[in-house]
This record gives structure tokens, sequence and C-alpha cells, in this order.
């Protein structure tokens, strides 16, 4: 940080850019690699299996007790899993729409990157100057429903490329499903904003750090939004874009290798990103009201990150958990859920919110 001081200040700031770009990136693949790691133990022990366990390159059996032990936790199987992708057979079948069949992938992976550049991972590090975010929008929220409502197309285009009956059931499940629950998901958050008067994201964590976490004052938007989420990134109980008992595998039954990999890494990654933002909506970001504010500096800055990955982390243990706890909804009960349900249950807490803020002048 001190070499970055005598630079000049646009290069300074190019240059800090790059290098959280590089960070937030690695450590997203780190997580995405080891959440499936995790979900297969979580899986395995709510099922009363070992789950992996066996996994290893052949020079850790000579390291002592470590070796073994590393082997046991299943750390290595991550790297064999890429390995595996990374050396399949990338396999095209010939009735496919090729174009879109090779896009459809990387439409799918890429907005999940894209809504964690406006997160605040942090507050500063070394300097107020170095803000601990990619991209510090006034518009952050908007921002980021923008970039999710994307997400919908690349499966979308992957059920019609596949020119299938199974993905293309898969393809329009999924642009139902997630349409509608953005509307859920997208009403859930105007009370948030209407209590702390901002749409910058690095604002709503500074109100709680002030005032409070925002689940305790509200938790009816809470519980929308984390039900939502649920349904965006297609996840148990409401994955019936996938359903592998209906629908063999849904949009992604044709893929295999590296375009697999990326469907697969999409989910993962929007998971991340849904946990990263009901962080930083409704559990105060990087802060810990009750131990009040951590020392200013760089110490201070790196212990809001940790408690931001912390929180994160949690919420990704939530989502494999009720993975593996609760049965998969019919389609007709999900759909009921989301427009019966959570749209008008949604709407009246708006309505309350702005009765609130009006007579309390806050």
């Amino acid at each position: 940080m001190d070499a970055l001081k005598y630079l000049d200040p646009t290069v300074q700031f190019i240059l800090f850019s790059v290098l959280k770009i590089a960070v937030v990136f690695g450590v997203t693949m780190t997580f995405v690699a080891y959440a499936v790691l995790v979900e297969r133990k979580v899986s395995a022990w709510i099922q009363d299996r070992v789950g992996p366990n066996r996994t290893a390159p052949p020079i850790v059996e000579f390291i002592p007790v470590l070796g073994p032990f590393l082997t046991r936790l299943g750390i290595f199987q991550p790297m064999a899993d890429g390995l595996k992708f990374l050396l399949k057979e990338d396999f095209t079948p010939s009735y496919v729409r090729t174009v879109y069949f090779w896009i459809a992938p990387a439409i799918a992976v890429i907005p999940a990157f894209m809504t964690l550049a406006v997160i605040p991972f942090g507050s500063t590090l070394g300097n107020p100057d170095n803000k601990m975010v990619i991209a510090d929008l006034n518009v952050g929220i908007l921002y980021t429903f923008g970039i999710v409502s994307l997400g919908v197309y690349g499966i979308v285009l992957a059920g019609y490329a596949a020119n299938s009956k199974y993905p293309f059931l898969g393809g329009i499940r999924s642009s139902a499903q997630m349409i509608s629950y953005e509307i859920a998901m997208g009403m859930s958050v105007v009370s948030i904003f209407m209590l702390v008067g901002d749409l910058n994201l690095s604002k709503v964590v500074e109100y709680q750090a002030h005032g409070g976490w925002l689940v305790l004052k509200q938790p009816v938007a809470f519980v929308v939004f984390l039900v939502a989420a649920f349904a965006e990134t297609n996840r148990l109980p409401f994955d019936l874009p996938e359903s592998e008992s209906e629908l063999v595998g849904g949009y992604h039954t044709e893929y295999s290798s590296m375009k697999f990999a990326l469907f697969f890494l999409g989910e993962y990654a929007n998971m991340i990103a849904s946990s990263a933002m009901m962080v930083t909506l409704f559990f105060g970001g990087w802060s810990l009201p009750f131990l009040g504010e951590p020392a200013n500096g760089l110490l201070g800055g790196v212990l809001h990150i940790g408690i931001f990955v912390a929180k994160m982390a949690a919420f990704m243990v939530l989502f494999i958990w009720v993975r593996w706890m609760f049965p998969r909804f019919r389609y007709d009960q999900l759909m009921d859920l989301g427009w019966r349900r959570f749209i008008p249950l949604a709407l009246a807490n708006i309505l309350v919110t702005a009765l609130v803020v009006a007579f309390t002048n806050r």
C-alpha cells in the first residue's frame, strides 16, 4: 500500500481496483470449489456416510500425520474435480443449435461475478480511500437487480439450444420461476431503503453499524428475500428447472466437460452473491455492533473482511443444509408461494414500513 502512494492518483486507483478484482475473483473461485466439498461432507453427515476421504496427490502420503488427516478431510477433492472437468471430452451433439449452445454457459456464470462488484466486503484498508468494494455505486441495489435479471437468459438459451424436450422444459420452468421470484425479492428490499434513505450498499452497512442490524427491524423482508434467494439460485426445495427425477438434469442435460462446469460454477457463484447480499442488507455487512468498532487501519480492515466472509460462509452452509433436509416443492406450489403469498406479503411490508417512517420521521 505504501508503494502506491508515490504513483499518480489515477494509476493508484486503477492498480488498486485491478488488485481487488483479482482477489475477489480468486476468493470466489476458491469458495466455489470448497463449497462443493462442504456440500458433499454435509450431505454425507446427514445421511450417515463418510463423504470424500481418499483423493490426494501421491506426494501427500509421504507427509506423516498431516497428510492422512488432510486426505480424510477431502481437502484435495476439489482439485481432482476441477482437473476432471478440464480433461473430459467437450462433446457437442450434432442436433443442438451450436452458437447458442456455446454461449449459454458463459451467460449463466457472468452475472454472478458482476453482482459481486458492488458488494462492500469490508470497510477500508490502510487509509480511508482504499474502500473494500470494487465499484461503490450510488445505485448499487438497482445495478444488482439489473444484473441478476440477466442470469435467466443463460438458462433459457441452454434449454432452447439443446433442441431436446427435457432441457427445453427446464429452461421454461426456470424462466417462469426466476422472473416470478425476482419481483418478490425486489419488493422485499424496498423497505430497507426506505429506512436507510440511500441505494448505496456501503451506506446500508454503515447504517447498520450504528443503528443495529436490519434483520431485527425488517424480519418479514428478510424471510421473503431468503426464500426468493433459494428460488433464484435454483436450489432445493426449488430446483424445479433441474429436477433429476423428472427432467433428467433439466437445462444442462446435454452439456459436458467445462460447459457443464460453468453451469455448476454459476450456481455456486450465485449462492455466494445471494449470501453476500443478505449479509450486506440484513446482517450488518462487515460490522459487529455488539463488539463495537474494531481498530482502524490495516488490522481493523482485515478484521472487517474476516467478519464479512464468516457471515457469508454461514449463509452458504444454510443453503447446503436446506438442500439435504427439505423435499422438492411441486411446481404449482412454487408459483403459488411466489405470486399469492410472498408478493402480497412484501407489498404489505412496504406499506407498514412507509407508515412507520412517515409517523416517526425516520
